[in-house]
């Protein structure tokens, strides 16, 4: 069965909303997700741009989660190259007690050109050191009196505190094929998304995927999940759908501009740049339009054999109400037609 999770995004671009009323916003949007029987929740980690704006993502995940009474909340994704384990193993322990289970960890080696390089961070360094940052963070986890003595971290035994009751549940990231293949072998949660690369690439994603998780059902007897994250907007018809489109591919220009380049920012406003496709293009990609485009669309990923498609719903569109709107149209107009559908395959099989 495909669930679905409403990713809740932080864009602000030139409107008249405060960075206090946006915020505001996210939450009503994620009660309002909980109300209208999505499936779980999911907030970004970005720095010094006004997309994907999240500095502290545990900090809003743990927001959310007190806002709200059942959804679990996952990072999508917290960077850990950004972070020190030690502390960061703790923060996580703290986060999981107090929201009761419900703040899942989605974690990353990170990909904005345009923070890495304010971080000081090489991008060529991101895989060796995330990779030792995950053991650290699972040893913490896992263990008491840890060491480690490792290229990025050296430390003496330590026991991180508080404990919690249950290890939090990590997703993990990845991008391209190969990298998502690896993760679900070793078992694995997977969170991806196929940016412009759109239908095309999520399918040689997803080929990836089962091809891993296959492998880590044979050897450990548990199957890993797979969330893919995606544009979305229902529109109430096809004006509203080109208009909300452009905003969206307008989006789409900032996002690249941060995460191909090294960033053309000024006072933390990413600029629009060009780039080698047109709006016609990008709305052949982008899953917005009025709702039998959306339940075509929607459909040809859920076959792909996702368990989870992630809504960013959000996408810079300036008026909250439409944001709302759209949710509730795609829970009322497209949800049931996946799930009933799953139904009427269980029925007929019992």
């Amino acid at each position: 069965m495909t669930t679905f999770n409403v990713f809740l995004s932080c864009h602000h671009f030139s409107d008249s909303r405060s960075h206090t009323q946006l915020y505001a916003d996210l939450i009503e949007q994620a009660r309002h997700a909980e109300a209208l029987d999505y499936d779980a929740l999911s907030v970004p980690e970005h720095h010094f741009v006004n997309i994907l704006m999240n500095p502290d993502p545990l900090m809003l995940a743990l927001h959310v989660a007190n806002a709200t009474e059942r959804l679990p909340v996952s990072t999508a994704v917290i960077v850990l190259p950004f972070h020190d384990m030690r502390r960061f193993a703790g923060q996580c322990m703290l986060a999981n007690i107090l929201s009761n289970g419900r703040v899942e960890l989605g974690i990353g080696r990170g990909a904005f050109a345009y923070e890495m390089e304010r971080m000081g961070i090489d991008p060529a360094d991101t895989r060796e050191k995330f990779d030792e940052s995950l053991a650290v963070l699972e040893a913490l986890f896992d263990g008491e009196d840890v060491s480690w003595e490792g290229k990025h971290y050296n430390f003496g035994p330590i026991t991180v505190m508080p404990r919690s009751p249950r290890r939090p549940k990590l997703w993990i990231a990845a991008l391209g094929p190969e990298a998502i293949y690896h993760t679900a072998r070793k078992g694995y949660d997977v969170q991806t998304t196929p940016l412009r690369g759109g239908f095309d690439l999520a399918v040689k994603q997803m080929e990836a995927f089962h091809r891993g998780a296959d492998e880590a059902l044979e050897r450990a007897g548990t199957r890993p999940r797979m969330s893919m994250l995606r544009s979305a907007y229902v529109a109430t018809d096809e004006a509203d759908a080109r208009e909300k489109g452009k905003v969206v591919y307008e989006y789409g220009l900032r996002f690249t501009n941060g995460f191909e380049t090294p960033g053309t920012v000024s006072k933390g406003e990413l600029e629009i740049i060009e780039v080698d496709y047109g709006f016609e293009d990008a709305m052949k990609q982008l899953i917005v339009g009025t709702k039998d485009e959306i339940i075509d669309k929607i459909g040809a990923y859920a076959e792909l054999g996702m368990d989870e498609i992630a809504l960013d719903m959000h996408l810079g569109i300036p008026s909250h109400q439409d944001v709302m709107d759209s949710m509730e149209r795609f829970a009322a107009d497209v949800m049931p037609r996946f799930r009933d559908a799953k139904i009427a395959v269980a029925a007929e099989m019992s």
